[in-house]
């Protein structure tokens, strides 16, 4: 998406947008209204269900390490949690301000990809703002790595992603996918991939107290012979998801990143602790 004068320019949306439905993990009905921001705003979620109506701003770096499986900003009853498919739709569209009022702990799951968030604040459409956007490029390369998986972010002049995941799930089993996203790609390629399980440990997320507000309609559950109750929208929808993902883990920073993404078996855990190591570097004052 271009500019006039071809410099890119921040942008929020035209108008306001709503998504209601169930939270994924905590089962409860949560309503959100995505608001448009003045130039300079930031991605800014206010919880108005509590009290004070706090507010959480992406680029003061309230990432949270209390709940598996998902990201999460914020600390203590002063969170969002889920919050990585709707940031991937605003990376695509190039949302840089934007005031989200949710009235709950957890973004909705929709369908459990990020098409649901993506289509509408695309049909509402976005206007450039008279301040430039902020952008990340990565210097050089950076790695995080746990128990064999790795997550390792390169100079390039774009951000590309590389994913490769590997399941002891024969409908699964070992899956590569390779991606330079722009709006178009992320629509078709990326958007539509549904959040996914195992059968085998959808029973012990539930005793952890996970999933509670999962079906058939918004996770993908897989054994052997392939999703449980419907059909795949690519036959790699899983990895696809793992890159829909990363793409809104990355957007967590509030700021697109330039660099090349190569990710192996990582997950929201090591996502997490790469974005604070590019915070750290290329963000924090």
């Amino acid at each position: 998406m271009s500019d006039e004068g071809g410099q890119r320019r921040q942008r929020t949306i035209r108008g306001e947008v709503r998504f209601s439905g169930k939270a994924l993990q905590t089962g409860q009905t949560v309503n959100v209204a995505c608001k448009p921001a003045e130039p300079g705003t930031g991605i800014v979620f206010k919880r108005t269900d509590l009290t004070d109506s706090p507010v959480l701003r992406l680029d003061d770096a309230v990432f949270s390490k209390a709940h598996a499986r998902r990201s999460t900003i914020g600390t203590g009853v002063r969170e969002i949690q889920t919050i990585e498919h709707f940031l991937a739709a605003l990376w695509a569209l190039e949302i840089d301000n934007i005031l989200v009022e949710v009235d709950g702990a957890e973004l909705p799951a929709l369908d459990g990809s990020s098409i649901g968030f993506f289509r509408p604040l695309k049909d509402t459409g976005s206007i450039p703002q008279p301040f430039p956007r902020r952008v990340i490029k990565i210097m050089e390369t950076e790695r995080v790595e746990e128990n064999g998986c790795s997550l390792t972010v390169s100079p390039d002049d774009a951000f590309s992603l590389s994913y490769l995941i590997e399941y002891d799930c024969a409908s699964i089993g070992r899956e590569d996918f390779e991606i330079t996203p722009d709006q178009d790609l992320f629509e078709k390629e990326i958007a539509p991939a549904r959040t996914f399980c195992l059968k085998t440990e959808a029973e012990a997320l539930l005793q952890a107290g996970l999933g509670q507000g999962a079906t058939l309609e918004n996770t993908l559950v897989l054994d052997d012979d392939g999703p449980v109750g419907t059909t795949l929208r690519f036959p790699n929808e899983p990895v696809r998801h793992k890159i829909l993902d990363l793409i809104g883990d990355f957007y967590m920073l509030g700021r697109p990143v330039i660099g090349r993404v190569r990710a192996e078996k990582s997950g929201h855990r090591l996502n997490a602790e790469m974005i604070r190591k590019i915070h750290e570097k290329y963000v924090k004052e």
